[in-house]
Parts: structure tokens; C-alpha cells; sequence
């Protein structure tokens, strides 16, 4: 098998893991990215207030979203963009908890993708004084983008488990984890109450 993820990052309006405020994402196919997209997200009623300290990391205020779908109206658009695809993030466990988080705020239904995380790898696969995502994207080659811009680290996520592949001679991503010594991790199944998991957001594993 080849090759093939979905890089995906958020950033936050506060300390709150619903309140995803942008995403961006990164597709990769056979080694290499084909699509980008990102976009600005109205965090979840109860979850929208900026907090001064997330503005400073990533320079978004509540003016800057006014104009942007909610969670659950831009759904939909990420669901379809990653498909079925393994996600891979920079510290996994804090995008896949806002994916959960945000779902659990609205009442939506959360895809079901396996995901990787590119810290992990880094760490296997790197000799670095810093594992954070510039210092890891500059190991690999990817230098000066504008970090906690959503889309650029997306794209810097993809860049680094395209690399982290080539040096352990890695064919796909369940190789790389094997190889590196890593997890793919799995999406919990949601706990829903008198309603059937819709199809869209169902990942058949074989």
C-alpha cells in the first residue's frame, strides 16, 4: 500500500478543547501532497470566547470568525476532505480530543478515522534537541512557515511523516508506526442513545 494520510491541525479560542476556531489540513497521496485546505471555524456556543493568551499563539480574535460556518456547518466539509484516511497531527491526542470535544458541544456525530502522531515519530526517528513542530519540519526540510497557522502546520505535519517514511524505509503508514515503534491509535465509537452512527462518519475497517 502506499503512502496515504491526511495531516490535519486546529488551533483554540481558550482553554477549552471544543472550541476549535480553525482548521488545516494536508492530503497525502504516494508520498506526496496533493491537497491543501484550511478555514476559519465559529467555536461551539459555551466554547467562543477568545482568550487573550490563545490570541497571542495564533493571532485569531472573535471578529476574525464572525463571517466563518459553525462546527457542525462545517462538518461536513471535513468529513468529506479526510475521507477515510489515517489522520496524522502534531501531538495527536490534543486534535483528536478536539474533534471529540467540539461533537460532544454540539451534538454531532465524530469520524471514526485512525490517526497517527507525528511527535511520536519525531521522537523515534530524529535526533533533536526540540521536538517541537518547527524544529521537527526544519529536520525535515521544511523551513519558515508561519507556525500555529492552521494550514502551515498541517503541511508541516504532512512534510515531516513523508520524511520520518524515507528514513526508516517505509512504504505506508502502517509500516512507519511499526518501523518507528509507534501506535495507530483508533477514534473511540461515540455513545449515542437511540440513534444509528450515520454512514458518512463510519470507518469500515478490514
Amino acid at each position: 500500500m502506499p503512502l496515504d494520510f491526511t495531516a490535519i491541525d486546529f488551533e483554540t479560542a481558550n482553554s477549552s478543547s471544543a472550541s476549535a476556531c480553525a482548521v488545516g489540513l494536508a492530503r497525502v497521496r504516494d508520498g506526496e501532497i496533493v491537497a491543501r485546505a484550511g478555514w476559519l471555524i465559529q467555536p461551539p456556543p459555551g466554547h467562543d470566547r477568545f482568550f487573550e493568551l490563545n490570541t497571542r499563539i495564533h493571532g485569531l480574535r472573535e471578529e476574525d470568525v464572525a463571517g466563518a460556518k459553525g462546527w457542525t456547518a462545517q462538518l461536513p466539509e471535513l468529513v468529506s476532505f479526510i475521507g477515510d484516511d489515517v489522520l496524522a497531527a502534531h501531538n495527536a491526542g490534543f486534535d483528536m480530543t478536539v474533534i471529540r470535544r467540539a461533537c460532544e458541544a454540539t451534538g454531532d456525530v465524530w469520524p471514526l478515522n485512525d490517526y497517527i502522531c507525528s511527535l511520536q515519530i519525531s521522537r523515534k526517528t530524529y535526533e533533536l534537541d526540540s521536538y517541537r513542530l518547527p524544529s521537527v519540519a526544519a529536520a525535515a526540510g521544511f523551513l519558515d512557515f508561519p507556525h500555529h497557522d492552521a494550514a502551515a502546520d498541517a503541511l508541516a505535519c504532512a512534510h515531516i511523516l513523508i520524511d520520518a517514511a524515507r528514513l526508516v524505509g517505509a512504504r505506508d503508514v502502517a509500516s512507519l508506526a511499526e518501523l518507528a515503534g509507534v501506535r495507530v491509535s483508533h477514534m473511540p465509537v461515540p455513545q449515542l442513545v437511540d440513534a444509528p452512527l450515520p454512514a458518512q462518519f463510519a470507518v469500515v475497517r478490514t
